[in-house]
């Protein structure tokens, strides 16, 4: 008999890992950081709660780091297996990985200067770029609709997610004493509405479904509704004189949103001069989504190719990458006109940081959040309207509009959720995952009127099937 041992996503949104143990194999499901206060990252530092040298394999089912972002614990803490992902996820999480890894490093560098002045013992980081090294080498690309077998007994086919490039549903056929039954993740679910991808594949069957939640209990704004605020924060910042500041994750959403400001260029209403697009992780990932057209939908394909290369950057042609530290201050002393997208996406980090202390409290100004928030990030606190913004010892005044899309989002709303599990034949064992309390309670209690039973499992809680 299979087990299941769900664990950190079971109470959130991020720390995606789920152990799969079978007569003969053990599979881990994602291994993504916990991510949110501080509080929260600091379980992070904590041992993995199984053996790690035991596993078998570990199955990713795409690139953010809430998914993937401890693999290089994991290698470091004795895991030697594959770690099976999409092909365009092996070159997504190169980026990633590599980042998170400098990131870490910074930080703890920093915190270790705090620490020396007050006496106090040095911290190591969580891990560092050799060990990045060395889990991109246990990486294996593996084709969407194809079975591989990738232990004794457990059998592995990936089906397109739609969340972002290379996301995948995971099946996985699990064989024990000559009975087959099928486990399948949802990993996370894309939004059919987003632009490049193609829309989550239906699933027929399944006898257990980890299903994500995260807009369990809200749907998006309709697409057109979306464009058409996005057009006229446009309008407004051109007539106005003003500055727009995106802050954005650099896998999906920017790509997303330099697509749909491509539209607006080739429909001849993107009256500002450049777009800047002010992070080097970002740059390399929309290199990455050019590289692996081949998954996009077939009408974003024919649009895009409708400019001089078939590439984002030439389907928008007044985009400009902004590369190094120098370019990216450089772009502080604009004072109108300019569309700056920037990491980190809840502005918790990165470049945008530094793009709001200098845009933040000038009344001219828009700030589009376009993203899923976590509770206790400054993102957050910017839409539920926070008056001032604190960035290292200054705080800054809120004056600029702050506008949220969600329309954009990446994942996919309650409706959506909900259409999805329907396409299922007969009602799998359900349970909901990767979502906050009020978002699983909201989706169960619309699934149970529709007659499905479902289960919202405690974290560090197993299951037998």
């Amino acid at each position: 008999m299979a087990k299941l041992t769900f664990y950190n996503s079971a109470k959130g949104v991020t720390g995606s890992a789920y152990l799969l143990e079978t007569d003969s194999s053990k599979i881990l499901l994602d291994c993504g950081l916990i991510q949110g206060r501080h509080s929260e990252e600091k379980l992070n530092e904590e041992p993995f709660p199984f053996d790690v040298k035991s596993l078998d394999a570990v199955v990713l089912s795409h690139a953010h780091l809430d998914h993937s972002g401890r693999i290089p614990k994991l290698v470091k803490d004795g895991y030697k297996g594959p770690v099976y992902m999409t092909y365009p996820t092996c070159d997504l999480i190169v980026i990633m990985l590599k980042d998170a890894a400098f990131l870490e490093l910074r930080d703890t560098e920093w915190e270790n200067k705090r620490r020396k002045r007050a006496g106090k013992p040095e911290l190591l980081p969580l891990f560092t770029l050799e060990d990045v090294d060395a889990a991109l080498r246990l990486c294996e690309g593996m084709a969407y609709d194809k079975d591989y077998e990738v232990a004794s007994g457990v059998k592995l086919c990936f089906r397109e997610a739609g969340h972002i490039l290379g996301s995948a549903i995971v099946e996985l056929f699990i064989t024990e004493k000559g009975s087959e039954k099928k486990l399948v993740f949802s990993g996370d679910l894309g939004n059919s509405y987003a632009a490049l991808l193609r829309d989550p594949e239906n699933i027929k069957e399944a006898d257990v479904l980890l299903m994500e939640s995260t807009y369990g209990d809200r749907d998006h704004r309709s697409l057109s509704e979306t464009l058409k605020e996005f057009e006229s924060i446009i309008i407004e910042a051109s007539n106005s004189g003003g500055n727009i500041l995106i802050p954005s994750f650099a896998v999906g959403r920017t790509q997303e949103i330099i697509f749909r400001l491509g539209e607006l260029y080739q429909q001849g209403k993107l009256k500002q001069k450049a777009i800047y697009l002010d992070s080097p992780m970002a740059i390399a990932a929309t290199e990455v989504y050019h590289r692996h057209q081949d998954v996009y939908n077939r009408e974003d394909i024919a649009a895009l190719r409708q400019s001089k290369s078939g590439s984002l950057h030439s389907f928008l042609p007044t985009l400009r990458y902004s590369r190094s530290t120098e370019e990216s201050i450089a772009l502080s002393r604009i004072e109108s006109g300019a569309i700056i997208i920037a990491g980190s996406g809840m502005c918790s980090g990165g470049r945008i940081r530094h793009h709001l202390k200098h845009n933040l409290w000038k009344k001219r100004n828009q700030v589009i959040i376009a993203g899923f928030q976590v509770n206790g990030t400054p993102g957050r606190a910017l839409i539920d309207g926070a008056k001032t913004f604190h960035i290292g010892g200054d705080e800054i005044a809120v004056k600029a509009k702050i506008h949220t899309l969600g329309g954009f989002s990446a994942h996919a709303g309650q409706s959506q959720l909900l259409d999805w599990i329907g396409g299922f034949k007969n009602p799998p064992r359900t349970f909901l995952v990767h979502g906050n309390p009020e978002a699983k309670i909201a989706l169960s209690e619309k699934l149970a009127k529709k007659g499905l039973k479902v289960n919202i499992p405690e974290e560090n809680s197993c299951i037998n099937f």
